[in-house]
């Protein structure tokens, strides 16, 4: 059975959805004022893969990933580039789409933005307002997060040792004097002039970074979702805010389920990487350098709640692997010709024991460490498979079928392409080279990469030749 660890209890639990065969799922997007970098794509990525992984065993996933279109920094990166925050906001968009269609990520059934959901986010803070969880101070309104008895419980924290402004979306210093408590956190904040902003029964102004979640959440996937997901940096302050206003509003639990992934880590002290340290690489940057299943097969294969450490070595460890998979399914295509007709049941009965092996990983809190070890051991049973004189159509077709099946939920998308000459040509300067440099291993995994694409090598003291097989 499929268990999840939750963020609230700190263990793992069995994942029962609260409709069964169906999951709605919401994971925070980003804050569109810049290119999305590796950090962020681990998010994005951690969770397309669990996603994906609900689907392979059966469920409807309804999942929601919103943008958040306004706040300081977007309003900031305006007024430097002068122009407007949505123009900034478009312009993003437009590049987070294209990163993640690279990065092989599945889109989401809905991905909402703060600035169309306005009127619902007001009508939220004054249902606050009118219980008493909120306050209007001149303008800005504030969560009170005293009332809210279990406030602290999702990030383990005691309220009293809470430290004011937290969240780096809040101005400290111009809130402070405003609350009632340090540990208020703001709902709606004030314009000052010139700022973008949208009437409201408390004068001009913008929703805080918190309430627009809460909002979207609930509009789209009700009122308890089953899993809400998002990067470990958000525990606290965004979703322990989330759950309180959440909560406070609807009476009920807001999420059954709560996931975070951890950071992505960069040079030799394992520093989280982000853009506020400067030591970020943005995917849109690093995509004219790397093919994006690499960047992908890289950030899905990693349980999602352990850092990935990201450097040269990481990213060639993946594309190896990469071609592994490849390598393994172009021979199960290769062999398709000549086969005769029937099965092996003996090695097929192999197949489903690794399939067995998956399962059991990745129903283990989605390991996908173990669940794309179980992968690899699919392709190398098909390689030893392949290798035989005499094979059977179905088997072929039923291993094709199941390692392009586990494949994609690591985002891997295996497909037959017939080489270019030229891309076969290099391949042999590089297996030439190799064998200079007696880099044997290489050298072989070359010669079958090619074999596996119908191409014959000939090693002649004129030089290496090759022939394509009819």
């Amino acid at each position: 059975m499929l268990q999840i660890f939750n963020t609230l209890t700190r263990q793992k639990e069995p994942f029962e959805p609260l409709n069964p065969g169906v999951v709605n799922m919401y994971v925070c997007g980003p804050t569109v004022y810049n290119y999305i970098h590796i950090g962020n794509a681990r998010s994005v990525i951690a969770f397309d893969t669990i996603r994906r992984y609900l689907q392979y065993r059966g469920y409807q996933v309804n999942y929601v990933s919103n943008f958040t279109d306004v706040d300081d920094k977007m309003i900031k990166a305006a007024k430097e580039n002068n122009t407007t925050v949505e123009a900034i906001a478009d312009k993003y968009i437009g590049a987070f789409f294209e990163d993640v269609k690279a990065l092989n990520v599945e889109t989401a059934t809905a991905n909402p933005r703060a600035t169309d959901n306005i009127d619902g986010i007001i009508e939220f803070i004054s249902n606050l307002i009118d219980n008493g969880y909120a306050y209007n101070e001149d303008g800005n309104v504030y969560y009170r997060v005293r009332k809210f008895p279990s406030y602290g419980a999702l990030s383990h924290k005691n309220i009293d040792d809470l430290e004011v402004g937290a969240s780096q979306h809040v101005d400290v210093d111009s809130e402070f004097a405003a609350k009632e408590d340090p540990v208020d956190f703001a709902l709606w904040k004030k314009a000052t002039d010139g700022e973008v902003s949208w009437p409201s029964p408390w004068g001009n102004g913008r929703p805080g970074w918190h309430i627009e979640c809460s909002v979207m959440s609930t509009k789209y996937l009700g009122n308890t979702i089953d899993i809400h997901g998002g990067g470990e940096d958000l525990i606290f302050p965004h979703h322990e805010n989330e759950r309180a206003q959440s909560e406070a509003k609807t009476q009920q639990q807001f999420v059954k389920y709560w996931m975070h992934n951890g950071f992505v880590t960069v040079g030799d002290d394992n520093q989280k990487m982000s853009k506020s340290l400067g030591n970020f690489v943005t995917v849109h940057d690093l995509l004219k350098e790397v093919d994006g299943e690499v960047i992908r097969l890289l950030m899905s294969t990693t349980h999602y709640r352990r850092p990935i450490q990201y450097n040269d070595a990481s990213l060639q460890e993946a594309k190896s692997n990469l071609k592994k998979l490849q390598t393994a399914f172009n021979n199960l295509n290769y062999r398709m010709a000549g086969a005769e007709a029937g099965n092996d049941p003996k090695i097929e009965q192999e197949a489903r024991q690794v399939l067995a092996d998956f399962t059991d990983a990745m129903d283990d809190d989605f390991n996908a460490q173990n669940g794309i070890a179980a992968v690899y051991e699919l392709a190398k049973l098909a390689n030893v498979y392949t290798s035989r004189e005499v094979v059977f159509a179905d088997t072929l077709q039923f291993l094709i079928h199941n390692l392009q099946d586990l494949s994609i939920i690591f985002g891997v998308q295996l497909q037959a392409v017939a080489l270019a000459d030229s891309e076969i040509e290099a391949l042999i300067a590089e297996r030439n080279q190799a064998r200079k440099d007696k880099n044997f291993i290489r050298s072989d995994e070359i010669r079958e990469q090619l074999k596996a694409e119908g191409i014959i090598l000939e090693d002649t003291p004129q030089g290496t030749r090759f022939r394509k097989e009819s």
